[in-house]
């Protein structure tokens, strides 16, 4: 029968509102108090005082514009309340009760004094002084040494408050969407090619995902009319009872493993419902606006990091998962991790034709190829470098066409022209008219009924963003979550695997940087940093489980990484921002962690690991003084640089003696793995060979979770090829059970 009226609808203020594209989200609610909010003011303000602009405007900005950043401080820009949001509450990480304690000791004299030492003595009274009331070079000098100290604690409060600071100042607009920045450090902000084209962009899409969606707060009434119209079952409810929905398989993730098997199952056939907690962003609404984009389409408003601080952590949290914000490198899973995974690891699979057809088949469907006709700043920098230094380089599959020249893929494509899940696996379940998307749902939980030997899959329970729960019945159930995700739904849903949650993987990178001033002739006067294929190029100078490859970096990103030695020197490096280059060395991470997001992600640095790191680093300090640069260094927070051979050699020298992975070089992460691994048997993991969890008949996972290692690539290609797989074997499953 069809849902009547006496379900229970959501008040309009519980109702959960999209985040607009084009406009800061609102701040969190501050608790912090009033002396606390003195000394988080104070910090921000050491950061990014106000202050008289150099006689040297850069090579890339008028003094007027120079002499507007300058003189614009945190405070003036409202950076300190919105970050005190987040420490007070906002920011879901085990660390932040302990910055609300610094921040109340520091605006006290004896907690001052406890945590800046000698530097807040005063040789008149009241001899030790607040945090607050210290003068600008005594704060920076304290701040400073929050960064290198031998206290933990400390470097982390250096490396949380500065990042936060500069992430907010760099990327968040005005009402007229612009930043008192941009123009000094020579950014212009959304892509020029793009972000006025909006009244032809995305209709194609549009018009094709559109009939696809079923948005849960319509009435009763209109979701019964899509779910008829699209040939489902009519949903059922009760006064006493949820809301239910039917289908042949409940997908829960829409990104590169969750739309594959979605794609697959529709055009097969099946009648398919896949909810995913994100929303979604026609090509029309997306702003290329670094800060509110990021805030709404990344997991934990791209806020996330490891709970030591180590790793910063991205991924995506919309629909279309990380292919949507990705940087569109398409790279096949290696040999020799083929090779392990069939052999050491038992799983035939790998080494088998069926695995080569799915490689072929996603990257057909993706357009994958390796040619680009014009390369951007940063690409252009590691393929000449590698030339001159002797090292090898090559061009990076990409499913985009040669002609993308975009470096703002990872705030969405507004062209289209990346080969997105949006375009590719969920445009073929839209058109198949078996699946639909539920966006701004989350899983709560999976049915399961009793069976034969183990438990089966009956559905799920699933959570509109109002706070309406309902209740999916399917005849199979597919989590895609994530690697971060995946493991808390299994957990909640009783699983008790000693792998889930366990083996997490992250492909820790570290970065180099080289200084190109427009003077220098090369790269070509018109080219910024930020402009380009963000990754088209890469190299394994390091050696073959490291990776050197180029990243998008925009002010917000780029400032929260650059080393803050003063506030002075800070911003001349920003004036820097539009010519300086940027490679990373990426490890294929022998060391792991455990994840129960939101609530915890570890990661353990191996000591091997650390070592490859250094060498890559190395390789990449290297590549930038081959090319050309002017000025090379690293992110190390102590700031080191150097200029000419002698420069180059103190930086590598840095480089070899200095750890990593004790918060004083960052390291971050676009690509989780491994949290709920796949095995040959129970024990040695926690979804078998065609990806059903060995608990529960019915269950399948696929998303990188599954994968038994990490591959030291870009998973987006293994992932797909995985859930191909994955769902060749759920077809038949769903085949024999109409049968």
């Amino acid at each position: 029968m069809a849902a009547d009226a006496t379900l229970p609808r959501p008040t309009p203020a519980k109702q959960g509102r999209k985040p607009s594209l084009s406009e800061e989200a609102p701040a969190h609610r501050n608790f912090l108090s009033k002396g606390q909010m003195e000394s988080l003011a104070a910090i921000c303000d050491t950061f990014l005082p106000s202050m008289d602009p150099p006689s040297n405007s850069g090579d890339v900005a008028d003094a007027a514009d120079v002499a507007c950043f300058y003189h614009t401080s945190a405070s003036m820009a409202g950076i300190p309340e919105r970050v005190g949001g987040l420490v007070s509450g906002g920011l879901k990480h085990p660390q932040m009760p302990a910055m609300r304690i610094a921040l109340l000791l520091l605006s006290t004299w004896y907690g001052t004094l406890l945590l800046c030492g000698r530097r807040c003595l005063s040789a008149r009274f009241p001899f030790v002084r607040r945090f607050a009331a210290l003068e600008q070079d005594k704060r920076e000098e304290i701040v400073f040494s929050w960064a290198l100290s031998s206290f933990h604690q400390l470097r982390l409060m250096h490396v949380c408050l500065k990042c936060l600071t500069m992430r907010f100042y760099f990327a968040q607009v005005n009402e007229k969407k612009q930043n008192a920045s941009w123009k000094a450090i020579g950014y212009c902000g959304p892509d020029p090619l793009h972000v006025d084209q909006r009244q032809n962009v995305g209709d194609r899409r549009d018009a094709v995902l559109d009939s696809a969606f079923l948005h849960m707060n319509n009435s009763p009434d209109i979701l019964a009319e899509k779910l008829h119209h699209s040939g489902f079952p009519w949903p059922t409810s009760s006064p006493t009872t949820r809301l239910t929905l039917h289908c042949d398989a409940v997908i829960i993730g829409s990104g590169s493993g969750g739309s594959v098997v979605a794609g697959i199952l529709a055009a097969a056939g099946h009648k398919v419902l896949l909810i995913e907690k994100g929303h979604f962003y026609s090509p029309s609404e997306l702003s290329l606006l670094e800060g509110p984009s990021s805030s709404a389409m990344y997991e934990g408003n791209g806020l996330i990091a490891t709970d030591e601080g180590t790793v910063l952590v991205l991924a995506g949290a919309t629909v279309g998962g990380g292919s949507t914000i990705n940087w569109s490198a398409a790279i096949p899973t290696p040999e020799t991790v083929r090779r392990e995974w069939s052999h050491e690891r038992r799983l035939e699979l790998f080494g088998s034709a069926a695995y080569d057809r799915a490689l072929d088949a996603v990257c057909r469907r993706m357009k994958v190829q390796s040619q680009v006709e014009e390369e951007g700043f940063n690409s252009s920098v590691l393929r000449r470098g590698c030339s001159a230094a002797g090292y090898d380089v090559a061009y990076a599959p990409c499913n985009a066409p040669p002609d993308h020249y975009c470096g703002w893929c990872h705030l969405g494509c507004r062209s289209e022209k990346k080969q997105s899940t949006l375009v590719t696996w969920l445009a073929d379940l839209a058109r198949s008219g078996n699946g639909l998307i539920l966006p701004d749902c989350r899983a709560v939980e999976v049915l399961k009924v009793p069976g034969k030997t183990r438990p089966i899959a009956a559905g799920i329970i699933a959570e509109f963003a109002g706070g309406l729960q309902f209740t999916i019945k399917s005849k199979v159930t597919v989590v895609a979550c994530g690697a971060l995700n995946t493991p808390r739904l299994l957990k909640k849903s009783g699983l008790r695997n000693k792998h889930i949650g366990k083996n997490l993987h992250l492909h820790p990178t570290v970065m180099a940087w080289g200084y190109f001033p427009i003077t220098g002739g090369w790269p070509e006067k018109s080219k910024r940093s930020y402009e380009g294929g963000i990754l088209t190029s890469m190299s394994l100078a390091a050696g073959s489980d490291v990776i050197l490859q180029t990243p998008a970096l925009h002010p917000g990103m780029y400032a929260a990484l650059v080393p803050w030695v003063s506030a002075a020197d800070f911003r001349r490096r920003m004036l820097r921002f539009a010519r300086t280059a940027h490679v990373f060395a990426l490890v294929r991470d022998r060391g792991s962690g455990t994840v129960d997001y939101p609530g915890t992600v570890r990661h353990w640095l191996a000591a091997e690991d650390e070592r490859r790191l250094k060498v890559g680093l190395e390789a990449a300090v290297r590549i930038m003084a081959a090319a050309g640069a002017e000025e090379v260094g690293t992110q190390w927070l102590g700031g080191d640089s150097g200029k000419g051979r002698k420069g180059v050699e103190r930086v590598l020298e840095g480089v070899r003696r200095r750890r990593i992975g004790d918060l004083t070089t960052p390291m971050c992460s676009a690509h989780q793995m491994g949290s709920c691994r796949m095995g040959a048997t129970t024990e040695d993991g926690a979804v078998g060979p065609d990806g059903e969890v060995w608990e529960v008949e019915g269950l399948f996972v696929a998303d990188t979770s599954v994968f038994p290692t990490s591959i030291g690539v870009n998973p987006m290609v293994t992932v797909q090829a995985m859930a191909y797989t994955i769902a060749q074997g759920i077809d038949g499953v769903l085949r024999r059970k109409k049968n």
